[in-house]
């Protein structure tokens, strides 16, 4: 025989390191969790929402104690019963003698082997359940609805709040009978309670029993889940093009599960008498019986009913659950009749509108109405423009602007008349740009202490841009608040206008801290705008002394955010002292999800200035999975389209049927403070949570009039409900199952894409109404058809009985109005614009399409507004606004100015805009043929023109044109505005003296 092999043992010396390592370890792991725990409880403290994180942290705990607490018990009693009752004596036999050597393993261990099996069960179990704190709150705070089910009668919020209680306790029931059964199991196969491979009884009384107690507690709560079911029938799919019970459901499945509850109930009687008379056949029998009847009753016959009575007639069958479906769907998604007005809207003649004396009239009213539609038509798309403001505004390196700019209104005073006037205006912060400091800039000290905040507020008409007449480039926005200091028609104290909170302060997807504040008398620190050119100041520096942050002026302050942050600066650093503060999530956003983890927030955060501070307003949503008998969306994938790509990816990838803007949230630009408005006081849903979290959120009633002036529809919930009613608008079950009348969202045309077109803030006034109101709009097509079907728009005019109410202007299905892509294919195809396309796409420029805008215009019009933008090639380039085309029925307006392209399609006699309404003033042209450079020609006009022979004069001319278009083209490649202006003024010159040769050659003829 060979020698048996030694295995190496280890040192003492190996033990005491490896136990070292594996202690710092576990130190390490605890001290990270432990700081983060607490730096958490300082930003809660900071922003006063201690509340929410005790609630949180208290409700997690008590899930995780109880869920872990009753799995762990449960199996480790099963456990020790099991080995309580082993048998004394055991048969030998081969498989006994394989087990032995466990056996003789696990005796003296066997207190720690249950105790680890119990922890490790306790704690998996324990982070399952925590994670469903919401549930439990909901279930306890739950708010009636005071509206009741179809089908079992039962107010809706047993459905929303308590029936996923319900069913998380299931579960956890579910979970832990079997733990304790394979627990119980595994422990009588070891001490031969339980023998597979031997010869004669297989199982010990004592094992009979046990097993079997388990056994029909497990199918007892099969009993109780069969019952469940029967009220999960509301969100069956069955019907397939709606959500809730069917016909099948309800005539076939709901017998089927009331008569699984009594069989599964007489099979766990039959386990628990088996605990007296000990014969596996009557609780085998009645297994093999639930088993047979669930597939028989519970799956095939449902399947026959359903093939055979409701496919054959499913529109007449299922017609009362369609109803039921459509209701509950427009209720979840705040579409009732109460929420939406729809108007039928028809214009009277689409081939010749223009000319019609109705028509005429009906323009020339909109045209006069200094607060109408086409007065505010928005030629600036804040899409397209962040390069623009940028370029104009940015000011210094450090600042930055988001990619998309938003669109809010103010009421301010007419600088002609003096009254006050509501625009809407393209908004943006210019906010610290993280990513945009230099290399030298990017040191802990310049990036922490130094560069730590934005400044300013700029905001410029979205019907404006800069005339040509006032010597500065055309094209550009008109910027009625700018520059730093800033200064303008909306008013900001200076203080308040630095930008220590806002969206771009992240770094590579990481939230960006800052360190801020000094002694008093200390030198500032904090660069805050360069030097004022009308002193002599130079750079100016900041301390900031606002509320935000928390202090960290105690060493174990510091020590805490240097473990936190991995950053040894907050320890060695002079900038770090005792009147230091950090600043941390500092997204607009990520605050409000921090301080309400119960609400979905809006992924389009924007600016307001309200009293004189710069505030960002955000709306939050409520949400559910569990409303009966309403569809299921998913709010990323609803919110998807061109401009988001791949969704709003800051909303969850997670699926409800019930969603409510009931909460609307603002954020300090300056010191951060979170307030949160119960916007939407009658949802069940916020009420539940209010009560959950007591004090945390304000009643309506405290916000500020100014504040609620600048509220505005929510993007994201627009795309969701303007999705729901391309197919919920329908209310005759038949139309709604045959699919008839369906809509469909339009692509965007003014991208190679097919996602979804955006829908647009405009300042409009709807069919019906008497002034203009801002509101969000979006136009629909037929199902799978390019032809427009309908225009829906929401309000946000701060009126509540206005807020929020949807107008949905439905077009006759047998005229073919032209949908978005159909007007910007006659955009494309248009002769000017199909040259001018070709010129601007050169080596220095291409095109760029802003919005295309639907506007009602009287009872029966629409009328379609889209800017052309120009933007160079160069890496600074930016887009100007260069012409305007306009759609009414067929008929195509392209020139440089609203004005001038409303003329081509309505004539003079109708049109008089004015500087409001028209955008820029007409640019000089000669008459000659379209140019790259847009509004100036590539070549001068020929000699002779006119059919009259070439004169000196006209020669001259042409010479003076051709060197005004040669310096403008240098003066646009070299990014010179000065030249470029200049050039203008000599190119306008000489086509005057082009003119006027001309004129005097044909007087001469």
């Amino acid at each position: 025989m060979r020698p048996p092999v030694s295995v190496p043992t280890l040192s003492r010396r190996a033990k005491f390191v490896i136990g070292a390592i594996a202690v710092l370890l576990v130190l390490f792991t605890a001290i990270g969790t432990l700081t983060n725990f607490y730096v958490d409880y300082l930003w809660f403290d900071e922003t006063g929402y201690t509340e929410v994180f005790w609630t949180e942290l208290q409700t997690r705990a008590l899930l995780f104690a109880v869920a872990g607490v009753a799995t762990g018990g449960a199996t480790a009693l099963a456990i020790y019963l099991a080995y309580r009752f082993r048998p004394t004596f055991r048969p030998m036999s081969l498989e006994q003698q394989n087990l032995e050597r466990y056996r003789q393993s696990l005796e003296p261990r066997r207190a720690l082997v249950v105790s680890a099996v119990a922890v490790v069960v306790g704690l998996f179990a324990g982070f399952t359940a925590q994670s469903s704190w919401q549930t439990w709150l909901t279930f306890r705070n739950s708010t009636d609805f005071g509206r009741s089910d179809p089908q079992f009668g039962i107010d809706l919020s047993f459905f929303v709040f308590d029936y996923p209680f319900y069913r998380l306790l299931l579960g956890f029931g579910f979970a832990i009978v079997l733990l304790a059964l394979v627990g119980s199991a595994l422990t009588h196969y070891l001490f031969g309670g339980l023998r597979l491979q031997t010869p004669g009884q297989k199982l010990t009384s004592a094992a009979m029993v046990q097993l079997s107690v388990l056994l029909g507690l497990f199918v007892l709560l099969k009993a109780v889940a069969y019952w469940l079911d029967r009220y999960g029938v509301v969100y069956s799919d069955r019907g397939q093009l709606f959500t809730g019970a069917s016909y099948t459901d309800v005539n076939a499945l709901l017998p089927a599960k009331t008569i699984l509850v009594f069989a599964a109930a007489f099979c766990a009687v039959a386990f628990f008498a088996n605990v007296v008379v000990r014969n596996l056949r009557l609780p085998a029998a009645a297994l093999v019986l639930l088993l047979l009847s669930s597939l028989v009753i519970g799956v095939a016959y449902p399947a026959i009913v359903q093939q055979f009575v409701v496919k054959p007639s499913a529109d007449q069958r299922e017609s009362d659950y369609i109803s039921r479906a459509i209701g509950a769907t427009r209720d979840a998604y705040g579409l009732t009749d109460e929420d939406v007005e729809y108007v039928d809207y028809a214009q009277s003649d689409t081939g010749e509108t223009a000319d019609t004396d109705a028509v005429q009239e009906t323009i020339q009213a909109a045209l006069q109405d200094d607060s109408g539609t086409i007065r505010n038509a928005r030629l600036l798309d804040p899409n397209v423009l962040s390069a623009t403001f940028t370029a104009r505004q940015q000011i210094r390196n450090i600042y930055g602007f988001p990619e998309k700019l938003d669109i809010d209104r103010y009421t301010l005073p007419d600088p002609a008349t003096g009254q006050p006037v509501t625009r809407d205006y393209v908004v943006a912060v210019r906010e610290l740009d993280s990513e945009s400091l230099s290399e030298n800039q990017s040191s802990w000290i310049n990036r922490h202490t130094v560069y730590t905040h934005g400044n300013g507020f700029v905001a410029a008409p979205a019907n404006q841009v800069v005339d040509l007449a006032a010597g500065q480039e055309g094209g550009v926005p008109n910027f009625t608040t700018l520059d730093l200091p800033t200064r303008g028609n909306i008013e900001i104290d200076e203080d308040r206008s630095r930008i220590y909170y806002g969206e771009l302060l992240q770094d590579r997807g990481e939230d960006v801290y800052s360190v801020v504040g000094a002694p008093q008398g200390e030198e500032p620190r904090e660069f805050d705008r360069p030097e004022d050119g009308d002193s002599d100041e130079g750079q100016i520096n900041n301390t900031y002394d606002g509320e935000g942050g928390v202090s960290i002026g105690s060493f174990f302050r510091q020590l805490t955010f240097a473990i936190h942050y991995r950053e040894r600066n907050f320890l060695l650093s002079g900038a770090v002292n005792d009147s230091s503060r950090v600043l941390y999530v500092r997204d607009p956003r990520d605050r409000v999800e921090k301080a309400a983890p119960f609400l979905e927030v809006d992924g389009d955060p924007y600016p307001a200035v309200i009293d004189g501070k710069i505030t960002w307003i955000l709306d939050g949503y409520t949400t559910s999975d569990s409303y009966p008998y309403a569809e299921f969306m998913e709010l990323r994938e609803a919110a998807t389209d061109a401009l988001t790509g791949q969704g709003t990816t800051a909303l969850p990838e997670e699926q409800f049927n019930y969603i409510r803007n009931s909460v609307k949230a603002t954020v300090d630009a300056y010191d951060g403070t979170v307030t949160l408005y119960a916007w939407d006081e009658e949802d069940p849903v916020l009420q539940t949570y209010m009560k959950a979290f007591p004090g945390v959120i304000h009643p309506r009633d405290d916000m500020s009039d100014e504040l609620i002036s600048h509220v505005r529809y929510p993007e994201d919930l627009f795309k969701l409900q303007r999705d729901i009613l391309t197919r919920y608008h329908v209310s005759d079950p038949q139309d709604f199952y045959q699919n008839n009348d369906r809509w469909q969202v339009p692509d965007d045309p003014t991208q190679n894409t097919d996602e979804a077109q955006p829908p647009y803030y405009i300042l409009a006034q709807r069919p019906g109404d008497e002034d203009a109101t801002f509101q969000l709009t979006s136009a629909l097509n037929a199902f799978r058809r390019e032809n427009l079907s309908s225009f829906i728009s929401a309000s946000s005019d701060p009126d509540p009985d206005v807020y929020g109410t949807i107008q949905v202007l439905r077009l006759p299905g047998n005229t073919p109005f032209l949908g978005p892509s159909q007007v910007q294919q006659s955009f494309n195809t248009y002769d000017d614009v199909a040259r001018d396309l070709t010129l601007f796409r050169s080596a220095d420029s291409q095109p760029v399409f802003g919005n295309l805008l639907t506007l009602p215009i009287g009872e029966d019009g629409l009328l379609y507004v889209q800017p052309l933008y120009v933007q160079g090639t160069g890496t600074n380039s930016f887009p100007l606004l260069r012409r305007v085309l306009v759609n009414y029925g067929d008929a195509v307006g392209y020139a440089p100015t609203l004005e001038e392209a409303l003329e081509q399609i309505f004539g003079s006699a109708a049109v008089d805009v004015g500087t409001d309404g028209g955008g820029t003033e007409p640019e000089p042209e000669p008459p000659a043929t379209e140019s790259p450079s847009p509004g100036t020609p590539t070549t001068a006009p020929p000699t002779g023109g006119g059919g009259t022979g070439s004169t000196p004069e006209i020669d001259a001319a042409v010479g003076a044109i051709n060197s005004a278009l040669q310096a403008l083209a240098d003066a646009q490649r070299n990014g010179d505005f000065a030249g470029q202006g200049q050039a203008l003024e000599d190119l306008q010159a000489a086509v005057d003296a082009y003119q006027a040769a001309q004129d005097a050659a044909d007087g001469g003829n």
